[in-house]
């Protein structure tokens, strides 16, 4: 693997630990696409650093389970903004 790439990762899956962020948005702090940071913190991540990615994957987890809730508040936001 590229170096520049393992560097990527390894920032990427920081990033998200540290702040808790979705992939969505690690890949808008990045300017990388949603793809290349979910490839990047499920599989190359885990090649690169076992201890960082198990880290990673207990906030991704978290953010999958609470993806529902996040969905209705934003709609519920969104109508009560047009009324």
């Amino acid at each position: 693997m590229q170096d520049y790439i393992s560097e990527r990762v390894v920032k990427e899956g920081l990033y998200i630990m540290e702040t808790k962020s979705t992939v969505r948005a690690a890949a808008e702090f990045f300017s990388v696409s949603k793809s290349t940071v979910h490839k990047d913190v499920t599989e190359r991540l885990r090649l690169i650093d076992a201890k960082l990615f198990k880290s990673v994957r207990k906030v991704l987890d978290k953010n999958l389970s609470e993806r529902h809730i996040r969905g209705g508040m934003a709609t519920r936001d969104k109508y009560r903004r047009s009324t």
